[in-house]
């Protein structure tokens, strides 16, 4: 018997703006749901607000000079099947039920978020737990998105450094500084032309979204991947030294490094147990 033939799949860099949105309505429409939509949960709340992803083929990673350490090369993608993803990073307030419910305990000694802002200082076990309950909650299933969902998502089509383009400004991201082109400078440098940088997470939603709906998925805070990270970490450390599934990738930059680490195809590895004031959580809910 020979093996079904894959679904022919749109390459979204070769669609126009409108084409894409097309594609994300007609995909809501197939599966009939919004583009936009929450879940309701048994506990009679609603889960994170989640914009449908149609599927496609892209092209993930860096080429020629932006490919930086660590960096994928350029190198088709399919995603075949359509999924959900959050509109903006899980916030405290969201987070905060479920630690409540489930009698999360909070070292007392971490820096906290508040409100609508990302909830951070959770290591991937926490996400974990938060993603179970949330899957149980609703009766769907939530899970960490991998590297090449997270990529495909944030991109919206765009095969530029971000999804607005080549270059990113403070009305776009939060991040630790900007530039017009290429690597950011150091120093006073750095901040011509002149962004003032916020030197923290602010509220999920303050800047534009993509084409697809997704907010800050340039800045604010890294976000976990499922991936695990291969290769080196960095050129002193091998990943995977000692515990197995040690270091794993984290996607989309934050309000302390440089725009250049905010780049679609940028990615960065943190430890499995990390916790960090600019690491945060961003949902998959997979669609039937």
């Amino acid at each position: 018997m020979n093996p079904p033939e894959r679904t022919t799949l749109a390459n979204v860099h070769g669609l126009t703006p409108a084409q894409l949105t097309a594609l994300q309505a007609n995909t809501a429409t197939q599966l009939g749901v919004d583009i936009a939509f929450r879940d309701s949960l048994s506990n009679g709340g609603q889960g994170p607000e989640l914009c449908l992803i149609p599927a496609g083929l892209f092209e993930m990673g860096a080429s020629g000079a932006d490919r930086g350490f660590g960096e994928l090369p350029r190198h088709p993608v399919h995603i075949d099947k359509p999924f959900a993803l959050g509109r903006h990073c899980v916030t405290a307030d969201e987070f905060e039920i479920f630690a409540r419910e489930t009698g999360l305990v909070w070292p007392e000694h971490l820096v906290r978020a508040e409100g609508r802002c990302p909830v951070v200082n959770i290591d991937r076990g926490d996400a974990k737990a938060y993603l179970a309950w949330l899957s149980e909650k609703s009766g769907q299933r939530y899970r960490l998105p991998s590297e090449a969902e997270w990529e495909y998502a944030a991109r919206a089509g765009s095969a530029t450094r971000y999804c607005f383009g080549d270059s990113l400004n403070c009305a776009e991201a939060n991040t630790g500084s900007f530039q017009i082109s290429g690597r950011s400078h150091q120093g006073w440098r750095r901040f011509l032309p002149f962004c003032a940088p916020m030197q923290r997470a602010v509220d999920v939603g303050l800047y534009p979204a993509n084409l697809w709906g997704l907010h800050d998925m340039h800045g604010n805070v890294w976000e976990f991947t499922a991936d695990p990270w291969v290769g080196p970490v960095d050129s002193l450390h091998s990943a995977g030294t000692g515990k197995s599934g040690k270091w794993f990738v984290t996607k989309g930059g934050s309000w302390f490094e440089s725009a250049w680490q905010s780049r679609s195809a940028a990615r960065k590895p943190r430890l499995w147990d990390e916790l960090d004031v600019n690491l945060g959580l961003r949902v998959l809910r997979e669609t039937p």
